[in-house]
């Protein structure tokens, strides 16, 4: 005998589906507080043995959002938890008080996610009415800055610890472990306020990364928490010992404190502060006239041992978590340095071949006596000896910068002639932008006399060359001009007090580099355009090399653009050996270079 599908009992998901439309459905749920809601917070049904006894119906619930019915004193973190838990598909379990017009009520729940095909979009929420101090009090007799305390035994406070243990060590990702053990210990204990910061050595703040709020107070994620002047958080910090502090300065707002460091071999690396709000002075509802008082929350041995050990715990986890994102950081750098450097060679390898090519092109003509005369064989000797040029300097910058990576570049540093150095660069570079079309004017300070920088002749031609030969490179039309300025300012290099700085300047009216793009021209083996097919040549090694030399002489460079087709000016500094007599020259008070 068969048994047809639509024979089979309802089962408790069936009637979780018709709940919407008829909450009679939750009663067999055997709870005695049973719901259901969206994502957003609305009601899709609603169950609840004592709702008539307050004047409360399912239809005063049910479509309605959390602002306009039966709703959680904080609304923000109870939406919250929403969220994390139809995005991680785990219930949770917590405390939370419900206001409905002037009453307040506080329930156990379970809220747990409705399976579905696709990602849940809806809760079941589970849970019993908890009994409080003062019955019949109205919710402004009751301030929302009070949350009842819980205890623990010594048996559960082990299994809780056993809890949190397992929850932490199942990942390496911070910001959960943070989440998890305020949302633990904050349950647990039933305190008002749970906060977790991250601390660093030496650091004079703490910044909060993590809480749970049982009640309505204000968000304090992201904030930062001056350690001196808290009292607690430095006793914590110092002694790795659990603080407590009592602030019973205000008595319309009395508050507990239990503060811990978290700590990974006897390094703290973090704070817990557990907060119990107490609260004012009662009205009750009745006479409206007398008065009750609460007293300061008392932590006993058992919590308190039970956060010293999570703290314990939480420290060695965030420990762990903190190297692997380290690890995860150097192993993408290392990935990204390895990435350039293949594309670097790549590129390398063609400007290579570029000039090499070239040499061989030219004498294999000259060898098959392709020539048809003396004069037209020199050229292409000329030829030759030109790409054989280009190829040293490529060969030359790539020796450079392994020099340079390896530590091993040394400067002889002396005495330099501003225009003796100009000049040169003149002579090399003026007849090539002449073949351009581009105006080539150098601009020298106004002296009486000499302007000697204390340098390295070789390496400050070798870059005022590849600055220059930039500025040609990606320069269609306009003009590229030279220009120094004096300015007198003390400077210290090398235990040498000299008596100011020149600023060289090469600007040109090129095509530019946008400012996204701007921080990748000083990295080792990067380019602005990496590909092969880019319209200009080059091995990017120019403007690095230049940078390195001009540190090692005691200089800064610094590139400046407003952004594509705007043009760019890059300028460095180096040290004055001597002070010329200047017809006017500018003086330099601040601490810039």
């Amino acid at each position: 005998m068969s048994v047809s599908a639509s024979s089979e009992p309802p089962t408790v998901f069936d009637n979780l589906k018709s709940s919407a439309k008829d909450s009679c459905g939750l009663q067999v749920l055997g709870s005695e507080l049973t719901f259901t809601q969206e994502a957003t917070g609305r009601y899709l049904s609603f169950y609840w043995q004592q709702a008539e006894s307050y004047g409360l119906s399912n239809e005063q619930v049910i479509g309605k959002s959390l602002n306009e019915t039966f709703a959680p004193v904080d609304v923000a973190a109870y939406s919250q938890r929403l969220q994390r838990i139809l995005a991680s598909m785990t219930p949770e379990h917590c405390r939370c008080l419900f206001k409905h017009k002037q009453n307040l009520w506080s329930f156990e729940l379970v809220i747990s996610p409705v399976p579905c095909a696709n990602q849940p979009t809806v809760v079941l929420v589970m849970g019993r009415q908890l009994e409080i101090q003062s019955t019949g009090l109205t919710i402004n007799s009751y301030p929302v800055n009070y949350t009842q305390p819980n205890t623990i035994a010594p048996v559960e406070s082990k299994k809780l610890l056993i809890h949190i243990a397992r929850n932490i060590r199942r990942t390496l990702d911070l910001n959960t472990i943070w989440q998890q053990t305020v949302d633990s210990l904050g349950e647990a204990l039933g305190v008002s306020h749970c906060i977790v910061c991250a601390y660093t050595a030496k650091s004079p703040v703490v910044k909060v990364v993590a809480e749970c709020r049982q009640v309505a107070v204000r968000s304090m994620v992201g904030s930062e928490i001056l350690i001196a002047e808290d009292a607690g958080f430095s006793q914590a910090l110092k002694t790795l010992e659990p603080v407590l502090v009592d602030q019973t300065d205000n008595p319309s707002f009395q508050q507990s404190l239990l503060v811990v460091a978290t700590y990974y071999q006897g390094k703290p690396n973090g704070l817990i502060s557990l907060r119990q709000c107490i609260r004012s002075p009662l009205v009750l509802k009745e006479t409206k006239s007398a008065q009750a008082t609460t007293p300061p929350r008392q932590w006993t041995a058992d919590e308190i041992e039970l956060v010293r050990e999570v703290a314990e715990q939480v420290g060695t986890a965030i420990a762990h978590a903190t190297l692997y994102k380290e690890l995860e950081e150097a192993r993408l750098q290392a990935e990204e340095a390895s990435r350039l450097k293949s594309e670097f060679l790549a590129n390398t390898s063609h400007e290579i071949r570029t000039p090499l090519n070239g040499m061989l092109g030219f004498l294999k003509l000259i060898l098959e006596g392709m020539a048809d005369d003396p004069q037209e064989q020199e050229e292409f000797i000329k030829e030759a000896y030109g790409s054989a040029i280009h190829l040293l300097h490529i060969l030359n910058d790539i020796l450079d910068i392994a020099k340079i990576e390896a530590g091993k570049m040394e400067l002889e540093l002396g005495r330099v002639k501003l225009d003796e150095l100009l000049n040169h660069v003149e002579s090399f570079t003026k007849p090539q932008a002449e073949q351009k079309n581009l105006s080539f004017l150098i601009q020298k300070p106004d002296t009486t006399d000499e302007i000697v920088v204390y340098g390295n002749y070789k390496r400050l031609l070798q870059v005022m060359l590849n600055l220059v030969s930039n500025a040609l490179k990606f320069t269609d039309e306009g003009a590229i001009t030279i220009s120094a300025d004096v300015v007198r300012k003390k400077v210290i290099f090398q235990n040498q007090t000299l008596p100011g700085i020149v600023k060289i300047r090469v600007v040109d009216t090129g095509i530019g580099v946008s400012l996204d793009k701007q921080e990748k021209l000083f990295q080792t083996f990067s380019q602005v355009d990496g590909s092969l097919t880019r319209p200009y040549g080059g091995t990017g090694l120019g403007l690095t090399i230049s940078q390195k030399l001009v540190e090692a002489m005691g200089g800064e460079v610094y590139f400046f653009s407003m952004g594509e087709g705007l043009g760019s000016t890059v300028m460095f500094t180096i040290p004055l050996y001597q002070e010329p007599v200047m017809s006017s020259a500018p003086v330099d008070t601040s601490n810039e270079q």
